[in-house]
């Protein structure tokens, strides 16, 4: 009998046609009446799979008592119930490492349109304002300045690799210091944005890095210094960093990530120290198919009783 899974929102077409063809599938976010749905599958639904974004939330993993695995198309799992996973035997599974080269590319692509002023420029081409005004204003370099990383997970190490072929040491704040890694090891999160030109941060979202990124990292870091957030929005402060932007107490920020997506502070829309994405670190076609791959091989495992390729939980 094919196995009953709920499906919490829509993910990579690729990776939707291959569950759908393997599972039976319920589609809850289509759901007219998700308790009834919820109700209906309740016996049957043995697994959830989900994005990190989305997540699953206890009061629907109660309701599917025979549910014993979350599969997680993401990396991140701040969003999944975690503690109610582990108090009823759910294994959780997600989809780290594929996706963080791409993390790391759009990191540094973040830090050099900010500094270099690169989408300002554009507009600036794209209104003959070269040719009616001048030439455009100078920026600032990236190469050769200071990195420092917060979280030196598979992304942080990624992106640290790149930062150094920019000619830039490399400073890092972790929970733990990383035995044997090049890099210096920072204690805090504050000393650290002190040392550097460009904070990023890379770190997962746990209780402990929660608002991690405060009004005194940010004084830290200075009039001087660049925020790259590609992790969860989350992690920082937004009022403050709205504030600090607004009053040029840090250079600027390239952000991937807001704290209550997709709604984006309207302060920062019109700033020009700031560069914006749609949370898109890891949206290339060939890193979704990655996770997906990694998603269906963690039910997979669950399935024939295997401990999960990247288990969580």
């Amino acid at each position: 009998m094919t196995k009953t899974l709920l499906l919490m929102g829509p993910l990579f077409d690729k990776t939707m046609q291959t569950l759908e063809s393997t599972y039976n599938v319920s589609r809850y976010w289509e759901a007219d009446h998700p308790e009834q749905l919820l109700a209906t599958i309740s016996d049957e639904c043995v697994g959830v799979v989900t994005d990190g974004g989305r997540g699953v939330e206890a009061s629907v993993l109660e309701k599917l008592p025979n549910a014993k695995v979350v599969s997680v198309f993401g990396v991140g799992v701040d969003a999944v119930d975690l503690n109610f996973c582990k108090q009823h035997g759910i294994a959780v599974g997600n989809t780290p490492d594929v996706l963080s080269d791409d993390v790391a590319d759009l990191a540094v692509g973040l830090a050099l349109a900010t500094c270099r002023q690169m989408v300002n420029a554009d507009s600036y081409t794209r209104a003959n304002a070269w040719a009616s005004d001048g030439a455009y204003p100078l920026s600032t370099r990236m190469s050769g300045k200071q990195a420092g990383i917060f979280g030196m997970g598979s992304i942080g190490e990624c992106l640290a690799k790149r930062l150094s072929a920019f000619n830039m040491p490399v400073s890092y704040c972790n929970r733990n210091e990383k035995a044997k890694s090049p890099y210096q090891f920072v204690p805090t999160l504050e000393q650290l944005a002190e040392q550097v030109d460009f904070l990023f941060i890379t770190a997962a979202a746990t209780p402990g890095t929660i608002g991690a990124v405060n009004k005194a990292v940010l004084d830290a870091l200075g009039t001087t210094g660049y925020l790259i957030n590609v992790s969860r929005g989350t992690l920082v402060e937004q009022s403050a960093l709205v504030d600090y932007l607004t009053n040029n107490r840090i250079a600027g920020a390239g952000l991937d990530v807001f704290e209550d997506e997709p709604n984006v502070p309207a302060t920062l829309l019109s700033m020009k120290n700031v560069v914006l994405q749609p949370h898109v670190a890891s949206g290339t076609f060939e890193t979704r198919e990655a996770m997906g791959n990694l998603m269906l091989e963690n039910l997979q495992c669950h399935f024939s009783n295997q401990t999960l390729t990247a288990s969580v939980v």
